[in-house]
This record gives structure tokens, C-alpha cells and sequence, in this order.
């Protein structure tokens, strides 16, 4: 093997126990102003940029260019190259969406340092088109490699000389992605037990953000394959459960419905990318949004714990601000007259989480709090962002 995969497994007689969940979390939060947010927004750029780092080695003094996510996984006892490429295009284009690069003048170096580093490791070994073994987070980087080149384009903010490259770049991750679905069953996953070329259980966690993404690349004229985007929605589709409207950690909804506290981190997300393509409503996104607030006790026991999938409803830490991330999104597809009292909940429960720093970070690793506030950032985010782009499929 040429991967060492290191993951923390827990079982129900683990030595450490998660706290009580607390059943009316929203009792004790605060309440938070609009000039707070504001506040918010700007410390949480002077986080990340501080955050910047380089986990290269030699005797220059080194280029401060990423912010990798630090997890469990590990490839040969490092961080791997997805996981560099994804952490640092989910920061670089948190700080892209900002109003605060006139005030900060550093936000366009470090994105510029970022971009660079983003086009140099996309052409590593380890994150050309393919799957190795049966678990690879390359994937989890092309998708949120493109997003940031998209936002890049959308944003007019493509550094002078790069559009050529970038431009090339996005049309390349576009083919790359459609090359590597899942096969026959379509959508994308990190895990595939059996390998690459075998069928495999689909990902509403993986899926939904790398469908969102292709929305976006084709309504910047990119050309995408509508038979990938079709499977793929079928697949996020089949994952939803009829009874609860829960979706599956992976695979197909089965007769049994999963529990939905278990499923509020990708339910928000999975509804939203349904309804953009016209396979879901309102009705569904609000239900989803509903269940996130309900259940969010379950979500935050599991928020800087040891483990992955930890019963009773199998939350990993990582869903944590990616759930909020993609919540603060959903809320923004509700009739405008419902949109303030969800976004003032949702601060709430942040600014309860929010770090001592600043910050927010939901895994035990302390340079994890690049990705939480990052996520968190594009959360406080959503009012100003512009409407995801939705998909039509081409007429036959």
C-alpha cells in the first residue's frame, strides 16, 4: 500500500464520553447585532490571514500560501494534497467574498499566494483525474478548487496574467469531476470500498457541493456533461427518505429511515441543490432548516471530540461548520420575509461556539480553525452572496 490511512475508531465503550446534549441550546445563546456580525466579519479576516501557512520544507524561509484542513487522515503520515488544496481554496474564497480588501490590503496577497499555490499543487500526483485504494480526498480538492477559481472569475478579482491559466484550470476540473463519478450510480464520495471503477455509494455530503459548483461553472459558459449532473441529482434524490425527508450518510434511502438528528448536517445542502434543479421546493428547504435548529444539540456534542462517526447518530466534527456553512445558504432560498428571523437564530448559536480568538473551530486540532472560520465566514456571508446558480437540463 502507498497510502497509511489513520483513523481514530470509536466504539460505543470509548474512554471519553461527548457532553450532554443541552435540549434548548438557543435559551442561552445571545443575541447578536448587526454590528456585531460586521465585527465578526472583519476579525475573522485578520484570523485567517494570520493563519496562512506553508508546510513545505527546505532552507528558504518558507512562502506562507495555504490553509490546510487538518483531520484524522492522513496519506504516508501527511496531510494529504486534497485536503491542502480544499482548506485553501474554502479560506481563499471566504476572504474573496469580503467587502474588506480596500481596508485590508493583505486579502489580495494572500489570495494571490493562494491561487498560486492552489495551480501548483493541482498538478501533484496525488490529485491528477483517479481514486486510489478506497478512500481519497482528491475529489473533496477539485471541487472546492473550482469554486474558488469561479468566485475568482465571478468577482473580477483574477490577478493580471492568471486569466489564461485559471480559465484553462476550470474547464480542466470541470472534465476532471465528470471523469470521476461514481460509476453506474453517479455523484461523487471520497470512500469507495471496492475502488474506482466498481459501483459505489454515493455522497449527498460530496455530491451536493460539487453539483452546486458545476451549477456555477456552467452558467459562467462552461461546458458540462448534463448526463454527470443528471445521475448525480438522481443520486442525491435516492438518498432522501420519503417518511423524514432525512438523507443518507451515504447511498440509497432503504426502507428504513435514518434518524433525522444524524442527517441535519447535509439535509440543508441536498434540498437547496434538489430545488436549484427543479427537484425540490421551498416547502422541502424550510423543513430541512427546521430540523438543523431542532436537532442542532446533536451537532454540537460531537463539536471538538475525538472520533468520527460516533453513536448514537454517526456526527462526525466535520460536519459541524459545514452544516452551518450550507444552512446560512438554504436560508437565503426562503421567502425574504422569513430570511432575518433563521439568520438571527443562526448567529446566535455561532456567536455561543465562537473561540476566544475569534474564531470558530470544530476539531480538536488547533489549525483547524482556518476551515471553521472560513465556513463561518461564508455563513455570515450568505445575505450578500448572489443567488446559486440553478440547473435546466438541455432539451432532447
Amino acid at each position: 500500500m502507498l497510502q497509511t490511512i489513520l483513523f481514530t475508531v470509536v466504539a460505543a465503550s470509548a474512554a471519553w464520553e461527548d457532553p450532554k446534549p443541552d435540549p434548548d441550546p438557543l435559551a442561552k445563546a445571545p443575541k447578536v447585532e448587526a454590528a456585531q456580525v460586521e465585527r465578526a466579519e472583519k476579525k475573522a479576516v485578520r484570523i485567517l490571514l494570520a493563519l496562512q501557512e506553508s508546510l513545505e520544507e527546505g532552507d528558504d524561509a518558507p512562502v506562507l500560501n495555504e490553509w490546510p484542513y487538518e483531520g484524522v487522515y492522513r496519506v504516508g503520515g501527511e496531510i494529504p494534497s486534497g485536503y491542502r488544496v480544499g482548506g485553501t481554496s474554502i479560506v481563499a474564497e471566504a476572504l474573496l467574498e469580503t467587502p474588506y480588501s480596500e481596508e485590508v490590503p493583505e486579502v489580495g496577497a494572500a489570495v494571490a499566494r493562494a491561487l498560486d499555490f492552489v495551480l501548483r499543487l493541482l498538478d501533484a500526483e496525488d490529485m491528477q483525474p483517479g481514486f486510489r485504494g478506497s478512500y481519497d480526498v482528491r475529489g473533496w480538492g477539485h471541487t472546492y478548487a473550482l469554486s474558488f477559481f469561479l468566485a475568482l472569475r465571478r468577482l473580477d478579482a483574477v490577478p493580471e496574467g492568471k486569466e489564461a491559466i485559471v480559465d484553462e484550470k476550470v474547464t480542466y476540473l470541470v472534465k476532471t469531476l465528470a471523469e470521476t463519478e461514481i460509476t453506474k450510480n453517479g455523484g461523487w464520495n471520497y470512500s469507495r470500498r471496492r475502488g474506482a471503477d466498481a459501483p459505489a455509494a454515493p455522497s449527498p455530503f460530496m455530491t451536493a457541493p460539487t453539483l452546486l459548483t458545476l451549477f456555477e461553472a456552467k452558467r459562467q459558459g462552461e461546458e458540462v456533461d448534463p448526463e454527470v449532473v443528471d445521475r448525480a441529482l438522481d443520486a442525491l434524490e435516492r438518498a432522501r427518505h420519503a417518511e423524514n425527508g432525512a438523507f443518507v450518510y451515504a447511498g440509497f434511502a432503504g426502507k428504513k429511515a435514518d434518524e433525522v438528528p444524524g442527517a441535519i448536517g447535509r439535509m440543508a445542502i441536498g434540498e437547496l441543490t434538489l430545488y436549484l434543479a427543479g427537484r425540490g421546493s421551498v416547502d422541502r428547504i424550510r423543513g430541512s432548516i427546521d430540523a438543523f435548529f431542532e436537532h442542532w444539540e446533536w451537532l454540537e456534542v460531537r463539536r471538538r471530540q475525538h472520533g468520527t462517526h460516533v453513536a448514537p447518530y454517526g456526527i462526525a466534527p466535520y460536519y459541524f461548520f459545514y452544516a452551518h456553512r450550507y444552512a446560512a445558504l438554504a436560508i437565503e432560498a426562503l421567502p425574504e420575509e422569513e430570511r432575518a428571523t433563521y439568520r438571527a437564530k443562526l448567529h446566535s448559536l455561532l456567536w455561543m461556539i465562537r473561540e476566544e480568538s475569534g474564531g470558530w473551530n470544530d476539531r480538536v486540532f488547533p489549525r483547524s480553525e482556518n476551515f471553521g472560520t472560513a465556513m463561518t465566514l461564508l455563513a455570515l456571508r450568505s445575505p450578500e452572496l448572489p443567488t446559486p446558480a440553478g440547473w435546466t437540463p438541455p432539451e432532447k
